[in-house]
């Protein structure tokens, strides 16, 4: 696992510089929210989709150090990087029209939503079959198990769909989203640790190479950061930021843990609370706002916050409540 942390770290290095003036060769430049910030406007033209650094050596990694044989019907990891694939794929789409039209609206909602529920739907179905998941969830800090029967299918598929785009509206300032993801990736390698010290066979291969997978992609995360903290010069884009929260939400419900996503995602989850509050309020009180904006770390920026310092408060949050959440595992 720390082996994993350090080659991603070392090898995301290494890919930045290579893929950087690609992106400006293709002219694949960032196009501004007209309603974001003022200070925003001169991100303008940064290079986006940088989120490919995180996929390449976050895949490659976790392949090369993949213990035993792939089992295309229970491979935990295999599953897991199809739908962060097939989320990437989503976003990918979604950086390309905005590129195209050149303005900051790619797909509309329906149409992404449409494809997160398909592939939500078809995750669903693999955890309730799968001998080594099943419907069952873990209950954090009781110890206990809750066996949701056939109402698992369509609460995973919520909670997937949820939780990309929640890690999709968290990617607003430079450096947050990676730094928050490094965090939780961080945790879930932990967590999938421990449970493998309690399994044994397969599964408890299984969970070692998510391990492994979690650890890959926190240190993509950490070397991304050299390239994207403020002031960045590449930004993840949809490509990247769908990309980590299908990985993320796979890793949880592989874990049998979705209910821990309340805490360890708790800076994704306010993001989308935040939009959803302000999209209710401004219309049943016909164009008023709770937040200056949204999602909430635009609230912060527009109330003076300075970028990095949102980034800094966002990051401790996380590391408090990861911590927690292991403290809930233990207990």
């Amino acid at each position: 696992m720390i082996w994993a942390v350090l080659i991603a770290f070392v090898a995301s290095l290494a890919v930045g510089p290579v893929l950087l003036p690609v992106l400006r060769k293709l002219k694949f430049g960032q196009n501004v929210y007209e309603y974001a910030p003022k200070t925003h406007q001169k991100k303008q033209g940064t290079p986006t989709m940088g989120g490919w650094m995180i996929c390449i050596v976050g895949v490659a990694v976790a392949a090369a150090m993949h213990r035993g044989g792939w089992r295309f019907q229970t491979d935990m990891v295999l599953a897991a990087l199809l739908l962060a694939a097939g989320n990437l794929c989503i976003g990918f789409a979604d950086d390309m029209t905005k590129i195209r039209r050149k303005k900051n609206r790619g797909l509309s909602e329906k149409q992404k939503l449409v494809f997160q529920i398909a592939l939500g739907l078809a995750f669903a179905i693999y955890c309730y079959a799968h001998p080594q998941i099943g419907p069952s969830i873990v209950v954090p800090f009781f110890g206990g198990v809750w066996d949701l029967g056939w109402f698992y299918i369509p609460s995973a598929t919520f909670v997937i769909v949820a939780t990309t785009n929640s890690a999709n509206l968290l990617d607003g300032l430079d450096g947050l989203l990676g730094s928050v993801s490094l965090v939780n990736f961080a945790t879930f390698g932990l967590l999938a640790l421990f449970a493998a010290n309690a399994a044994h066979g397969e599964l408890q291969g299984n969970l070692l190479n998510v391990a492994v997978l979690c650890c890959a992609l926190a240190g993509a995360c950490m070397g991304f950061l050299r390239f994207n903290t403020y002031p960045a010069h590449m930004i993840m884009g949809d490509t990247g930021s769908m990309f980590i929260g299908g990985a993320m939400v796979a890793v949880a419900l592989m874990l049998r843990l979705p209910l821990l996503l309340i805490l360890i995602c708790f800076c994704m989850a306010i993001s989308s609370l935040s939009v959803l509050l302000q999209r209710i309020y401004f219309k049943l009180t016909h164009g008023k706002r709770i937040f200056k904006s949204s999602p909430l770390h635009h609230h912060f920026e527009l109330l003076g916050v300075p970028e990095s310092k949102i980034v800094a408060m966002y990051t401790i949050v996380t590391v408090l409540l990861c911590l927690l959440s292991l403290l809930g595992v233990s207990a």
